[in-house]
């Protein structure tokens, strides 16, 4: 039997015990919950975690308009594998470990809602009263799954796919849902310290970005690491298709058709706005020529550092965001290319430090008047307890994201090579890895 039908054999295996398990968690409701649900809150939300599952596929046209073209469809394939793997483990333990009953602080009791039992009956969740609590499960569902996909950029060109899977599975169990237990249930010990993320900024962008960070180092460099797009066309539309998803991602957040949801994707726009128009700005302060690869990085760039602070913080306030995010980025992936860190496509730079100044500026522009969850306001309006507590949250995050994402790439290694050979990465990942070319 081939190595490869080898590998195959335990994931075929594990599908054919949820099945077997599927027949004994049927997940029939015995009754519907019903009472304080908002029909016009049910359609935003609908509207909401479709738009969020969107950016999965935006993301997969941002990352492979960005790779040799030899290294397109597999580039792409990582993010659509997320959307797959990572749903069918949301069902099973996922959702359970994010918000099932806390133990202590960090992670949830993995069986209240194994296989989704007691989820589509269940009690609304406390901050989303006026939705089905299964609606509020699927639209963290789409969270989780956009999270590992990020971090693929960072080893773009040099991972085997099959070893990319089991990462991601590990990665999802261990740092996504410990990092989503820990600030968004109100159990949780992010959440008790008074740590506002209002839509990821933490959890998924600073967890991805130094995961990144950690895959970059550990995998080392590519053996060509220069090569010109693929298709910049790709990487616009990637763009556009973020920015859309984006105002399901925040003004989702809100879980309401309400006026913190407005608020939200009004923050989210004018802080990508600002934050795209600053990057090429800054790029011709320094004797560059503006670049349509250029606009698209910024404007993500400022959607990632919005995140945190859309529901919490003004819109003036998020001009501010973007434009500081930006120029931070850009100096940060200039930083990069002078070192010899392989972060194929700047997922560090952009992602994990985009999540650090959003998360840092929500603590200083956060205010009760945008949100009432905000109860100590930001550093600016003369409350420091807010700053503090976010900077000491930072701090711990990244140590926890990046350390735990060294041993879980380490234990990945050890079961199943992380690395192609040199010669599947001179003949590219599509054709030796997939046996596909554009």
């Amino acid at each position: 039997m081939s190595m490869t039908r080898r590998l195959a054999l335990v994931p075929f295996l594990l599908l054919i015990g949820i099945i077997v398990v599927s027949l004994f968690f049927p997940g029939i409701p015995a009754t519907t919950e019903t009472e304080g649900l908002s029909g016009s809150d049910i359609a935003w939300m609908l509207s909401a975690t479709g738009l969020v599952l969107i950016m999965t596929p935006g993301l997969a046209f941002f990352y492979g308009g960005m790779v040799n073209k030899k290294n397109v469809i597999s580039t792409m394939l990582q993010s659509y594998i997320s959307m797959a793997v990572v749903t069918i483990l949301w069902v099973v333990v996922g959702f359970s470990l994010a918000f099932g009953d806390t133990v202590g602080g960090i992670f949830g009791n993995p069986f209240q809602y194994f296989m989704f039992q007691g989820v589509m009956e269940g009690k609304p969740w406390s901050l989303a009263p006026t939705i089905p609590f299964l609606l509020f499960a699927l639209f963290q569902l789409k969270f989780a799954i956009i999270t590992p996909a990020l971090i693929t950029g960072a080893f773009a060109e040099r991972i085997k796919f099959t070893s990319y899977i089991l990462f991601i599975i590990l990665f999802t169990l261990f740092i996504y849902t410990p990092l989503a237990h820990a600030t968004w249930h109100p159990d949780g010990i992010l959440a008790k310290w008074g740590v506002l993320d209002f839509a990821g900024g933490t959890v998924v962008h600073m967890s991805a970005g130094w995961a990144a960070l950690a895959s970059a180092l550990y995998l080392k460099g590519r053996r060509l690491p220069s090569h010109e797009p693929a298709r910049i066309t790709y990487v616009l539309l990637g763009t556009g298709l973020l920015w859309f998803g984006w105002f399901g991602f925040n003004a989702g957040s809100a879980f309401g058709a309400n006026l913190l949801a407005a608020n939200a994707l009004a923050t989210t726009t004018t802080a990508s706005a600002a934050a795209a128009f600053t990057w090429i700005i800054f790029d011709a302060v320094r004797g560059r020529k503006p670049s349509a690869m250029g606009t698209c990085i910024g404007a993500v760039v400022g959607l990632v550092a919005i995140t945190p602070a859309a529901g919490f913080i003004s819109i003036s306030h998020s001009l501010t965001v973007g434009i500081v995010s930006s120029i931070i980025s850009n100096m940060m992936v200039e930083w990069r290319t002078k070192t010899n860190i392989d972060d194929t496509l700047d997922v560090f730079p952009c992602h994990g430090v985009g999540g650090i100044v959003g998360m840092i500026l929500t603590g200083v522009f956060a205010h009760g008047g945008i949100n009432e969850a905000v109860t100590v306001n930001g550093l600016i309006f003369g409350e420091t307890s807010l700053f503090t507590t976010h900077v000491l949250a930072m701090i711990i995050v990244s140590v926890f994201a990046f350390f735990g994402t060294l041993v879980l790439l380490k234990i990945t290694d050890m079961i199943t090579p992380l690395r192609v050979t040199e010669w599947e990465e001179s003949e590219g990942l599509d054709k030796s890895q997939h046996g596909e070319s554009l």
